[in-house]
């Protein structure tokens, strides 16, 4: 396979991923309010919001919970934290929401695994 065809067959397992990600955690009773939220400092998968609590929520979706860890990197989480500063700056209520950074491993055959808090700043 080539170069362009990896970088499309990761685009759309990426996009999947995300999908089953968000599913889970409206189950959970969040309201997804971004997917792919870009910046120029990084991007973050997806924001997931129920009441006054918002997830900043990193989706990995590896062979194991132990490699989808390993894949948030310090350079990954400084990213998303300055990207979700910039989002929280643009939202009306900013003062009374509590920011919280959790990872969901999308792993083969599973249903995602929820992980809380996986880095704090």
């Amino acid at each position: 396979m080539t170069g362009r065809g990896k970088r499309h067959t990761a685009y759309r397992r990426g996009h999947s991923a995300e999908y089953f990600a968000a599913l889970a955690l409206m189950l959970k009773g969040f309201r997804i309010v971004e997917r792919r939220y870009r910046t120029r400092l990084g991007e973050i998968d997806l924001i997931a919001r129920r009441g006054d609590l918002v997830l900043i929520v990193e989706v990995k979706a590896r062979r194991t919970i132990e490699q989808a860890m390993d894949a948030i990197t310090g350079t990954t989480a400084r990213r998303i934290e300055s990207a979700a500063d910039l989002w929280l700056a643009r939202q009306p209520d900013y003062a009374k929401l509590s920011l919280r950074f959790d990872m969901v491993a999308v792993l083969p055959w599973r249903w995602p695994v929820h992980v809380p808090a996986v880095f704090l700043t």
